[in-house]
């Protein structure tokens, strides 16, 4: 009765270790876990675009090269917009003092790269 059951046990045994194990196939291949919703690059960004910003974890946190590529990305994008407001409060600050809507005009229209309602260049080049 003993090897009975010795032999039944090593039949259990070997039975879940090949169930678990496999038949001894090739391996799949080792499935991605690199961020795979990339930020657009043709756009500057919104805000629900990094909402929408799901960093793929590592055994030691998220992984570093995907944290640093969305960072130095923000970093860069916050400067220009920092260097494009600086630029656009400057040029208003240099305007002559007048009415709110000439402020406005000027504003708007050194966004789209056209020179002020007036005809003049954005800083007073014709004065």
């Amino acid at each position: 009765m003993f090897w009975f059951m010795l032999i039944a046990l090593v039949a259990v045994v070997a039975a879940v270790a090949l169930a678990v194990l496999g038949d001894g196939g090739a391996l799949r291949d080792a499935g991605t876990d690199r961020l795979d919703d990339r930020l657009p690059a043709d756009r500057p960004l919104v805000r629900g675009d990094i909402d929408g910003v799901r960093l793929p974890t590592a055994v030691r946190g998220y992984r570093m090269l995907d944290v640093d590529e969305v960072l130095d990305r923000l970093g860069a994008e916050l400067a220009e917009r920092d260097a494009r407001i600086a630029e656009l409060e400057s040029a208003l600050a240099g305007a002559p003092a007048g009415s709110a809507a000439t402020s406005v005009t000027s504003v708007t229209s050194l966004t789209k790269d056209e020179p002020p309602a007036g005809g003049q260049e954005p800083g007073g080049a014709g004065e």
